[in-house]
């Protein structure tokens, strides 16, 4: 089954995505905000990186940019997601897709199937 690792700030978030996407048939990782995002592509080597552009104390942004940098990383889909619609910038930056917060569901699942 395909892995999608969720990098998200909000905790009620990443639970809904987890049961979610599991029950769609993803093997699915929640992130900690905080975490070493690249390493962590680098180590899972999943499918698809969901991710919000404001990251706890991180930039989403400046994330997508170091994984588009390295090769070894540079198919993995990337999703960007953010309660401002910031979607012009994350495809500029080398995002896959955008969805706007709040999303329905399908959305996302149209994105990763």
């Amino acid at each position: 089954m395909p892995k999608i690792l969720l990098a998200e700030d909000d905790e009620t978030m990443v639970s809904l995505l987890k049961t979610l996407l599991t029950m769609e048939g993803f093997d699915v990782v929640g992130l900690d905000p905080n975490a070493d995002v690249p390493a962590a592509v680098e180590r899972e080597n999943p499918a698809a990186l969901f991710m919000d552009v404001h990251l706890g104390g991180q930039s989403g942004m400046e994330i997508l940019e170091a994984i588009r940098k390295n090769s070894e990383m540079a198919d993995v889909r990337v999703i960007m997601t953010s309660g401002s619609d910031t979607r012009e910038e994350c495809i500029r930056r080398g995002a896959n897709a955008f969805l706007l917060k709040p999303f329905m569901p399908d959305d996302l699942l149209n994105l990763l199937k």
